[in-house]
């Protein structure tokens, strides 16, 4: 039943690709940057619904009223690509960092590029932090929110990588909050595997961490502590034991 579900699911998963390419892609470029968000993320708004539909997935979406009114620096684990569809819609405009090979996807990345992600090439590590400090701050001067997971990559559940920094760096050097967001996506959408798996996918949406007068290191210590221990609550795969926060050194901000 799952395999059947999960071809009924891709199905329209790449119908909608398609015809988010012929109706929404000539007319994006057109509109003004917010209209375009709002055009585009229609398609996020279906492989939500989709998803659910298809799949037998039963959403739990807690704290989104904790929300700030103004733009602020969305740090969340990532498990697979359920997620960067979810948070597009959570809060936008989003911008996102991601990587660049994404933007060369044949209409999936043409969409990408029209709202003005942050874009990196990781085998380019230092360059690509100075782009993500430069830019990011940048999109929060222009009121969008920027979107991160500070992970740098999908990890499975029940696994952990260290966090990167960057994302806490940017929010303190703009004086925005960091809102931390805690997911088990990845036990609904295996990131490694087509077959989906029903249930109950959470989501937990933290109060905002203000920044103005903190170091990054304290904001990522206090974001990644609530990360974990939210994921402790609402995975069904045990977490890993942690002795102490992993921090990436750096300069101040």
């Amino acid at each position: 039943m799952n395999v059947l579900r999960s071809l009924l699911f891709y199905l329209g998963y790449f119908l909608a690709i398609l015809v988010s390419g012929i109706l929404f892609l000539p007319v994006a470029p057109l509109m003004p940057l917010r209209s375009r968000y709002r055009l585009l993320n229609l398609y996020n708004h279906f492989i939500t619904a989709w998803f659910r539909w298809t799949c037998g997935i039963r959403y739990r979406i807690q704290g989104r009223e904790r929300l700030p009114s103004g733009p602020c620096v969305i740090l969340s684990n990532h498990q697979c690509e359920w997620e960067t569809i979810y948070l597009q819609v959570l809060k936008p405009p989003v911008c996102t960092v991601l990587k660049q090979e994404l933007l060369h996807i044949p209409i999936f990345g043409w969409g990408l590029r029209l709202l003005h992600p942050i874009a990196l090439d990781r085998s380019k590590p230092a360059r690509a932090m100075r782009q993500v400090l430069f830019q990011g701050v940048a999109r929060l001067q222009e009121g969008l929110t920027v979107l991160i997971f500070p992970e740098g990559t999908r990890v499975p559940p029940g696994q952990r990588r260290r966090y990167n920094k960057s994302g806490a760096v940017i929010a303190c050097r703009a004086g925005v909050p960091v809102v931390p967001v805690a997911h088990n996506a990845g036990e609904r959408w295996p990131g490694r595997h087509w077959v989906k798996n029903p249930g109950q996918l959470n989501v937990v949406v933290g109060e905002p961490i203000e920044t103005v007068g903190r170091t990054p290191e304290e904001i990522l210590v206090e974001t990644e502590a609530w990360i974990e221990a939210r994921l402790a609550e609402i995975s069904e795969v045990p977490r890993p034991a942690v002795a102490k926060p992993a921090i990436e050194p750096s300069s101040s901000a």
